[in-house]
């Protein structure tokens, strides 16, 4: 299962082709991002990564999942890579091979917030007081 949620009720996991080519697409694009500099304002200077790359059943669709490396807009850098999209597209028909180049569609990675909630909440003091039985016992003193 992905960290971008689980699937809605009977959708199916994504099948090892589909997981393949999700990595083939993630690869050539982060070598694209390497190589090239992108010519839209909102991206001079960033440093993306891209986290995940989720193909659709008939490998025509891609969606892919973008941030800045450091603190950053995640929606003004997905925005800018949508704006880019049909360059990049062009650009992955050259470095892979399939039968169809997919479409992409670019989508603010929200995984990494997400999980810094979760340690913002395991470290509170009322979860570690639940998480180690010792902390609980020398408060009833």
């Amino acid at each position: 299962m992905s960290r971008h949620g689980s699937p809605q009720a009977g959708a199916k996991m994504p099948s090892q082709r589909q997981l393949r080519a999700g990595e083939l697409i993630r690869h050539a694009l982060v070598d694209i991002l390497q190589r090239k500099e992108l010519r839209d304002s909102d991206l001079t200077g960033v440093d993306i990564t891209i986290t995940e790359v989720r193909a659709s059943p008939d490998l025509k669709n891609a969606r892919v999942y973008v941030a800045p490396l450091a603190q950053g807009d995640k929606e003004k850098v997905a925005k800018a890579m949508n704006r880019c999209a049909s360059f990049l597209r062009g650009q992955l028909g050259r470095e892979i091979e399939m039968k169809n180049t997919p479409e992409l569609r670019f989508v603010a990675d929200d995984s990494f917030d997400q999980a810094s909630r979760i340690d913002d909440l395991l470290a509170s003091p009322s979860v570690k007081r639940d998480l180690d039985p010792g902390l609980a016992d020398e408060g009833d003193d």
